[in-house]
C-alpha cells in the first residue's frame, strides 16, 4: 500500500500528536526524501520518538525506508506535489533544457539513424501507446503519415491489440512508447510484436530500462517535471526529430507524398489557408 493509503487507513486510531505528524507527511510527499527525520518532527511540531512511532505504525522500520518507498512511488509516476512546488516557469525551463540534454547526449547518431532508417523502408508501421502514451502514439502517426503510407495506430478506443499485432512481419516496424504508469500487459504486448518478426522500436522512460533487452531499439526519453505531473516535452521533440528523419530518409517519394497530401487537403478544404 502506498504511504497516504496507509495513513488514511490507521487515521482513526492515531493519538493527537500522531495525526499532526501524519498530517505533515501528507502535506509533503512530494520532497519527503530531502528531510531527515528529525526535520520533519520539528515541521511537525513533535518529537523524534512520535515520529519514528508513527513510521512503525504505518508498516516502515525506519525513515530510510519511507524515502525509498517515495523514491519508488515518483519513479512509477505517481503525481506527487513537493511543498511549494508550483510549476514556477525558470524552475521549469532549466528542467526541460536538462531533459532535451539528457535525451539527446544518450542517444547515439547510429542509434537514430537506425530507427528511422527502420521506419522510411518499412513495408508497414503500428505505432503503439496506451494510456498517456496514447497522444504521442497519436502525434507520431500524424507525423509520419505525411511522408510515407501504412502507418496505423493501436489501440483505438474499443479495439484490442491482437488484431494490428496479425500480420507483422519480418518486413514491418512496431513502435511501442510505454511511458510510465504503463498497463500491466505492456510487457507482454512487446513481446508479442517481437515475436511476429517485426523489428520493434521502444520509446519509454527509465522505468521500462528493463524492457530494452527486447526490443530491437530503444530509446530512453526523460519525462521529470518541476512538479507532481510528467513533462512530454522532451517525448514530443523526440517524435519531431524521428519524423524529419523519415522524411529526409525517404527521400523523394517523401517529398512527392507531402505534395500529394497538400493537394487533397486544398481540394477538401481541410486546411485553413490565410
Amino acid at each position: 500500500m502506498r504511504i497516504d493509503e496507509r495513513i488514511e487507513r490507521h487515521y482513526p486510531e492515531l493519538g493527537p500528536q500522531e495525526r499532526k505528524a501524519a498530517d505533515t507527511l501528507l502535506d509533503r510527499l512530494g520532497d519527503l526524501a530531502v528531510y531527515n527525520a528529525a526535520e520533519l518532527a520539528e515541521l511537525s511540531g513533535v518529537s523524534k520518538a512520535t515520529m519514528s512511532r508513527l513510521f512503525r505504525r504505518l508498516g516502515f522500520a525506519d525513515y530510510n525506508e519511507v524515502k525509498e518507498h517515495i523514491r519508488s512511488l515518483r519513479s512509477s509516476g505517481v503525481p506527487l506535489a513537493a511543498q511549494g512546488a508550483d510549476g514556477g516557469l525558470p524552475q521549469h525551463l532549466a528542467l526541460e533544457h536538462q531533459n532535451l540534454k539528457r535525451l539527446f547526449e544518450g542517444l547515439e547518431d547510429a542509434r537514430l539513424q537506425e530507427a528511422t532508417r527502420l521506419l522510411a523502408g518499412a513495408r508497414n508501421v503500428l505505432v503503439l501507446g496506451f494510456r498517456n502514451s496514447f497522444p504521442l502514439a497519436l502525434h507520431l502517426r500524424q507525423q509520419l503519415l505525411q511522408c510515407r503510407p501504412a502507418v496505423a495506430l493501436a489501440p483505438q478506443p474499443g479495439q484490442s491489440v491482437g488484431e494490428e499485432l496479425a500480420g507483422m512481419g519480418e518486413a514491418d516496424v512496431v513502435v511501442l512508447l510505454g511511458f510510465r504508469r504503463r498497463p500491466e500487459g505492456f510487457h507482454s504486448a512487446l513481446k508479442a510484436a517481437a515475436a511476429t518478426g517485426a523489428s520493434t522500436i521502444l520509446i519509454a522512460d527509465p522505468s521500462a530500462r528493463w524492457l530494452a533487452a527486447e526490443a530491437s531499439i530503444w530509446i530512453e526519453c526523460p519525462l521529470e517535471g518541476s512538479a507532481a505531473f510528467d513533462s512530454y516535452a522532451t517525448a514530443m521533440s523526440l517524435m519531431s526529430v524521428l519524423a524529419n528523419g523519415v522524411l529526409a530518409g525517404r527521400g523523394r517519394p517523401g517529398r512527392d507524398r507531402v505534395r500529394e497530401i497538400t493537394g487533397v487537403y486544398d481540394s477538401l478544404r481541410e486546411i485553413e489557408r490565410r
